[in-house]
C-alpha cells in the first residue's frame, strides 16, 4: 500500500511544482522536546528529524488524529544560531493560499452575488476576458489562461513567465506586483487551449479570483479575507500581506541556494515580497491556523453543504477540484484526503485533511544550506508524512 500511496502522491502533485522547484538547503539540529500533555509519538519526531537529515533546514509538524494532537518540530530555527524553529512558528504558505481565496469567491456564490457558471467577465469587465471562462473554470484551473509564472509543456518547452526563481528573481525579490498588472501580463501571452477543454494548473487563475472579490465587494482582498475568514475563526497568526515583505511573530528563517556567474550563493530569503504570487500563494499563517480553517471549512462553518460538495469534487484529470485537490488513497490509508500543498521560494507546506477531520495534518517545511535535490526532499517529505500519518506505515 505504500508504494501505491507513494504513486497516487506523485502523479496529484504535479501542480505543486511550484512548490517543489523553491525550496533548496537544509541545515541539521536537534528537535525540540515533545509539548506538555500531548500524547508520546516518537516516529513523527523521528520523521521530521530524518527529513532535516534529508536536506531541510526546519520543520514543524502538527497531527490531529485519533491518540489527540501532537506538535513537534527539528532542524534549526536560523543558521548559525541554536535555536530551535517554533512549533507553532509563522511562515509563508504558498499556493495553500488558493483555498482561502476559493473559499472567498464561493462565500459569494452562495450569497447570490457571483454566479459560479458564469463569465468571468461579468466581474471583471475592464480585462477583456473571453467570455467562455466562466468563474468555475478560474477555480478549476481550467480556463487556459496562461499561467504568469511561466508555462511547462509535456514536451519539455517553456515560455517564461515573470521571474520567481535565481538570480534574476534574488535581485528583484523586493518588487512590487499589482494584481491586475500580472492579469494583464497574462492575458498578453496566448492562452494555453481553449476555456473549458482541459487542466492546468495556473496561478493566473487565482490572481483573477482575487480581482473578483475586490470588484464584487469594493473592499481589498485582505479586508474581505479578515471578516469572511480569519475573524470569524479566530485565526489571529494568519494574514494576506500584499507586498509587505516581513514575518511578524515567532518564525523559522528560510534560505535560497542560486547560481550567479558559475558560482553557488547561499541568502536568506525570510523576507521577501510576495507581491508576484498574489493570492495564488502570498499568505503568511501556522500550523495551528491552519488546522483551525481547515477543520472550519470541511465542518461546513463558511460554506453551505452543496458548495462544499463542488469545491471537493475532482476534474477527472487532475485530481483538483475548487480550491481543493482530492487524493483517493485507499481504505488502509484514510480512504479519501483532501488537501492542498505550497510553497515560495525557501519554504513549502502541506495541508491534509480526511473529509470528516478525524485526521488532519500540517507541516512547514524551510529551507537552509544543503545542496540535496529540493525537489526530491520536497517529493520525500509528503510520502513520509502522508504514509506515516494516513497510512500507519514508516517510510
Amino acid at each position: 500500500m505504500t508504494h501505491n500511496i507513494n504513486s497516487r502522491i506523485s502523479r496529484r502533485v504535479g501542480a505543486t511544482a511550484l512548490a517543489v522547484t523553491l525550496l533548496a538547503g537544509a541545515a541539521v539540529g536537534s528537535a525540540l522536546p515533545a509539548a506538555a500533555g500531548q500524547p508520546h509519538r516518537p516516529e513523527l519526531q523521528q520523521a521530521i528529524e530524518s527529513l532535516v537529515d534529508a536536506g531541510f533546514g526546519g520543520v514543524q509538524l502538527r497531527v490531529h488524529d485519533q491518540r489527540g494532537d501532537w506538535v513537534g518540530s527539528a532542524g534549526l530555527r536560523k543558521l548559525g544560531e541554536p535555536g530551535k524553529p517554533p512549533t507553532n512558528g509563522r511562515f509563508r504558505i504558498g499556493s495553500n493560499t488558493k483555498v482561502f481565496t476559493a473559499t472567498l469567491v464561493l462565500q459569494l456564490v452562495a450569497e447570490g452575488k457571483v454566479g459560479l457558471d458564469s463569465p468571468a467577465a461579468d466581474y471583471l469587465p475592464q480585462f477583456a476576458l473571453d467570455r467562455r471562462i466562466t468563474v468555475r473554470m478560474l477555480l478549476a484551473h481550467t480556463s487556459g489562461l496562461f499561467n504568469h509564472t511561466g508555462e511547462y509543456y509535456p514536451d519539455g518547452t517553456v515560455v517564461p513567465g515573470i521571474p520567481w526563481q535565481g538570480k534574476e528573481w534574488v535581485d528583484l525579490r523586493f518588487h512590487t506586483y499589482q494584481p491586475a498588472e500580472l492579469l494583464r501580463y497574462a492575458l498578453a501571452k496566448p492562452p494555453r487551449f481553449a476555456p473549458g477543454t482541459d487542466w492546468n494548473y495556473a496561478n493566473t487563475n487565482y490572481v483573477a479570483a482575487r480581482l473578483l472579490v475586490e470588484q464584487v465587494t469594493g473592499r481589498p482582498f485582505a479586508e474581505e479575507l479578515q471578516r469572511r475568514i480569519l475573524r470569524p475563526l479566530g485565526l489571529r497568526d494568519t494574514v494576506s500581506p500584499g507586498a509587505a515583505p516581513e514575518i511578524t511573530g515567532p518564525h523559522a528563517h528560510s534560505y535560497y541556494r542560486y547560481q550567479d556567474a558559475g558560482q553557488w550563493q547561499l541568502i536568506d530569503v525570510t523576507r521577501q515580497n510576495p507581491s508576484w504570487i498574489s493570492s495564488a500563494g502570498d499568505m503568511i499563517s501556522t500550523t495551528r491556523d491552519l488546522r483551525t480553517f481547515f477543520a472550519g471549512l470541511l465542518g461546513g462553518r463558511l460554506l453551505p453543504a452543496p458548495l462544499l460538495t463542488q469545491m471537493r469534487t475532482p476534474h477527472p484529470k487532475s485530481g483538483f477540484g475548487l480550491g481543493l485537490r482530492v487524493l483517493e488513497a485507499g481504505p488502509s490509508c484514510g480512504g479519501t484526503l483532501l488537501y492542498h500543498n505550497g510553497g515560495v521560494i525557501g519554504s513549502g507546506t502541506l495541508l491534509y485533511s480526511t473529509p470528516d477531520g478525524s485526521r488532519t495534518m500540517e507541516a512547514s517545511l524551510t529551507a537552509g544550506d544543503s545542496a540535496a535535490d529540493p525537489s526530491a526532499v520536497f517529493q520525500q517529505a509528503q510520502e513520509k508524512l502522508v504514509n506515516l500519518v494516513f497510512c500507519g506505515k514508516l517510510s
